[in-house]
């Protein structure tokens, strides 16, 4: 029943979304998607997590996500390897593009999560709630206490972590 209800939800955002793009030939800008992605979250602020999406599924970097750019995306998403699953996502976190992220970068994505998250969370999360999650993903991921988290060492962390590897199966059969 689960699998039934969620590939509802997920099939009505994706027409949401084509009945959405079909308005914008050329694809939708940031603002855009912006509006388009906070109708999902009525009750948080989804605007930065949004920014973070909007980068990430703008592969090209043409301030423009088309249709088949997102649907590309929500493929790698929902369908793709593990491989390729994590390195979207590896890619969503590292915010500046470097091959790293930073603890500053993942602050920022945790931030912008609970933003979207309004008040729908509970328990009611503390103001340092953020910044205690990424000190628990760094000790768990930054292997060499470098500081960042490389693109190696997240797969690595990722693929050995029975949670994280069910989470990401989550979806493999909605669509």
């Amino acid at each position: 029943m689960t699998e039934c209800v969620c590939s509802q939800s997920v099939q009505s955002q994706v027409s949401l979304f084509q009945e959405c793009y079909s308005l914008y030939e050329l694809g939708v800008n940031e603002d855009t998607f912006k509006d388009i992605y906070s109708q999902f979250f009525p009750k948080g602020d989804a605007t930065t997590y949004a920014h973070f999406l909007f980068n990430a599924f703008d592969t090209d970097h043409n301030g423009s996500v088309s249709f088949e750019d997102f649907v590309m995306g929500l493929s790698i998403l929902l369908r793709g390897s593990v491989q390729e699953k994590l390195n979207w996502a590896f890619n969503l976190y590292d915010i500046n593009k470097d091959g790293y992220i930073t603890k500053e970068e993942m602050l920022d994505i945790m931030k912008a999560i609970y933003d979207m998250m309004g008040k729908c969370t509970y328990p009611i999360l503390k103001e340092e709630t953020p910044r205690q999650h990424v000190e628990i993903f760094f000790q768990k991921m930054d292997k060499n206490k470098d500081g960042v988290v490389t693109i190696d060492e997240f797969i690595d962390c990722c693929q050995n972590d029975e949670n994280i590897m069910r989470s990401m199966q989550l979806f493999e059969n909605v669509i």
